[in-house]
């Protein structure tokens, strides 16, 4: 199949599946993370770094590393790979980059900063990369508050401090403040990425982040 047709297929196949997904995680979140992972992977080409990524890999990964995320899933980590398996099987996708695509969607998450990679490639770092740029910055404080309101967590709780030990679990299944997770998750980002370009684009993000921390804990107490 023409490489432009699968990726034709692949978008449909994803806006078609998450319709009536959470709005952080619906299809403009995959739209952002595709859109970002390109523009990584041209400034990793343009850089001539280390290995040159494929970006058929990085695009089919992109698109459908959200495609059965195990939050809303149960906490079941095997179905997005099985699922995105399944799509490319049927579209006829070579079994070595289906395998490659799979081993990105498996590796991707955070899950508390607890997971230790097992897997590397520089795809996954693309993606990752991407996917990651989305948690943090302004869009990334929208998804999070979203999310938050999607599962009636508090907003803040000046009596329920944050936890950076949680095990996996305990980070799945938490109902804690939306305010905690910028502490537990997004603050740690920026010291994550794995490419030039991601390092860049978070630092800026990062910086938002902060700015907008210390201002809602200023209205919080009634001070600005």
């Amino acid at each position: 199949m023409d490489t432009n047709q699968l990726i034709r297929n692949t978008v449909e196949f994803v806006q078609k599946t998450l319709a009536a997904a959470e709005g952080g995680h619906d299809w403009w979140h995959i739209y952002r993370v595709w859109q970002t992972s390109k523009t990584i992977a041209n400034a990793e080409l343009a850089a001539k770094d280390g290995m040159t990524p494929n970006l058929l890999i990085i695009e089919l990964a992109a698109l459908l590393h959200d495609i059965a995320d195990s939050k809303f899933h149960d906490g079941d980590d095997s179905i997005g790979p099985r699922v995105a398996g399944e799509y490319l099987q049927a579209q006829q996708v070579n079994p070595e980059i289906i395998r490659e695509v799979q081993q990105i969607i498996t590796h991707i998450s955070f899950k508390g900063g607890h997971n230790v990679g097992t897997y590397y490639s520089v795809e996954l770092a693309i993606v990752q990369d991407a996917d990651r740029l989305d948690a943090i910055g302004a869009i990334g404080i929208a998804r999070a508050f979203n999310y938050g309101g999607y599962k009636n967590r508090p907003l803040y709780d000046p009596n329920q401090p944050p936890n950076l030990q949680k095990t996996v679990e305990q980070y799945k299944f938490n109902n804690d403040p939306t305010i905690n997770h910028f502490y537990e998750k997004l603050f740690l980002l920026k010291d994550r990425m794995n490419t030039a370009a991601g390092k860049r684009l978070a630092a800026q993000r990062h910086a938002f982040m902060e700015s907008y921390i210390e201002q809602f804990y200023q209205e919080w107490e009634g001070h600005r």
